[in-house]
């Protein structure tokens, strides 16, 4: 039976008398829906209280692909002005502000650290601080659950809008958890409310509720899709493709020279917990390999409770480097940056032509430990909740 789950706006009228006449400003994209499938665009604008949109990376309507730029626009169904927190500036201006009350976030993230509306979320925090405004966040579940933390801690010498603050990987908190714990040990300081879930525990995976799945970007349509992603996102930073223009995109990862079946062999005589990788064949429509054939490899799951997405990739694209002469990373997007691959690992240590899987995950595991500790004293979700409203 599915666990019966209301997210944050499911209960928006626990916060309606505090918000009563408030100008509201609403950072959302098409996940902000109720379980009614009524957008929190409509549910805030039919109660006068919406003065503008503030669109992330995809765009407010998702219309958007991975790193196009957002700009300015008028909303067609509302007529209200659409303002880009995903081009030249992530800011909010202090002007702008100035006609606001409150800025609300209603958004479905993924559990993973380089997804970019943890830090549109993030810079918004520091400008309502500065503006002496409120933040008002309607939580929603972590899709991928959020049980053990799993990959790297970024450096903060790696700081970027794919990882701006030391998280793990899968850094294990809700879009709300996250909130109240950056603006504590960040500093961040603004007025923050959040409205909590309600009926999740940590354990519970999206498809085993009885809420509407809708895709947070256009390439993260499944559940799978999202657990692969904590892993197989680091293909980004490399020559191989990560699936994008196909049915499958970050269930697969492949190019034109990919040995497959003597990786997939390979991986799979490491007997690692809960996925198997068969070998398979893909075109993409679109992005890198556009339009050729790719010898490619599915990532199975087998057991989503066991299964350790960032180690496998990792392991998977480790193998690859050491048996393909034609695998390389791609350069820094900007003159005198980082290589990406740096960015979303938030280390260099990968790029190390020495590099040893079995030390640095051993490494890892002692500041995921240390960060497990920092994260704990802000759940608020457990096997059983009491606890809704903030």
């Amino acid at each position: 039976m599915r666990r019966t789950i209301q997210n944050g706006i499911d209960r928006l009228s626990d916060i309606l008398p505090t918000i009563s006449g408030a100008r509201i400003g609403l950072i959302t994209n098409p996940t902000g829906i109720d379980k009614n499938f009524r957008s929190t665009i409509d549910l805030l604008h039919d109660q006068g209280l919406l003065k503008c949109l503030f669109s992330p990376e995809h765009g407010v309507r998702g219309d958007l692909q991975a790193g196009a730029e957002v700009s300015f626009y008028t909303d067609s169904k509302t007529n209200l002005p659409v303002y880009s927190l995903y081009g030249s500036s992530p800011h909010i201006s202090a002007e702008l502000l100035q006609s606001l009350d409150v800025v609300a976030f209603d958004i479905q993230d993924v559990g993973a650290r380089f997804y970019t509306y943890l830090y549109t979320l993030s810079y918004a925090m520091q400008d309502c601080a500065k503006a002496g405004k409120d933040v008002l966040l309607f939580d929603r579940i972590n899709p991928i659950g959020a049980v053990k933390p799993e990959g790297t801690v970024l450096d903060p010498a790696f700081s970027s809008f794919v990882g701006r603050f030391p998280l793990a990987t899968r850094y294990n908190l809700t879009i709300g958890e996250y909130a109240r714990y950056i603006n504590d040990t960040q500093h961040i300081g603004c007025r923050l409310t959040v409205i909590n879930a309600e009926g999740w525990e940590r354990s519970c995976f999206y498809d085993e509720t009885d809420l509407p799945w809708i895709a947070p970007s256009p390439n993260l349509p499944s559940i799978d899709s999202c657990l692969c992603y904590i892993g197989t996102c680091l293909a980004e930073g490399t020559n191989l493709s990560e699936g994008r223009g196909t049915t499958r995109p970050f269930e697969i990862i492949g190019a034109p020279w990919l040995d497959a079946d003597r990786v997939s062999a390979q991986i799979n005589e490491q007997k690692l917990p809960g996925v198997k990788l068969r070998p398979c064949y893909f075109t993409p429509m679109f992005s890198k390999h556009a339009n050729a054939l790719c010898h490619g490899i599915q990532f199975h799951i087998t057991d989503r409770h066991t299964f350790r997405p960032f180690e496998t990739a990792l392991r998977t694209y480790d193998l690859i480097r050491k048996t393909h002469t034609e695998f390389s990373f791609l350069p820094p997007l900007k003159e005198n940056g980082k290589p990406f691959i740096d960015l979303l690992l938030g280390t260099d240590a990968f790029r190390d032509e020495n590099f040893d899987p079995d030390g640095f995950l051993k490494e890892q595991a002692k500041r995921l430990a240390e960060y497990e500790a920092s994260i704990t004293p802000y759940y608020q979700y457990g096997k059983l909740l009491k606890d809704n409203l903030d």
